[in-house]
């Protein structure tokens, strides 16, 4: 698993890889020094991404909890149809703005 942060605006995270619960326990330093740009617009990209677990299901929705609180912008953009079917049986479509 690997998670690249390109600075900008927006400020872009690319994930590559599995994130499955050995890797989120690797990345999540990595998910919390993201919190430094929640009060700005994030936007994961998950172009790379070959599968996610639950474990990293929670990464994303601790980083969307903070995003919120500071009022910032999160989005998930390059979703293959794997993750995206990830996302619909686990009801975390609902809770994420998806974009292409």
């Amino acid at each position: 698993m690997k998670v690249n942060i390109i600075n900008g605006n927006p400020v872009v995270v690319n994930l590559q890889g599995r994130l499955d619960t050995a890797a989120a326990i690797k990345v999540a330093s990595d998910f919390q020094d993201l919190n430094q740009y929640a009060a700005g617009h994030l936007v994961i990209d998950c172009g790379e991404l070959e599968y996610i677990s639950s474990s990293g299901l929670r990464l994303l929705l601790s980083l969307r909890k903070e995003v919120a609180a500071k009022n910032g912008k999160l989005q998930i953009r390059n979703v293959s149809e794997v993750i995206l079917h990830i996302f619909k049986l686990t009801g975390f479509i609902n809770l994420f703005e998806i974009i292409s």
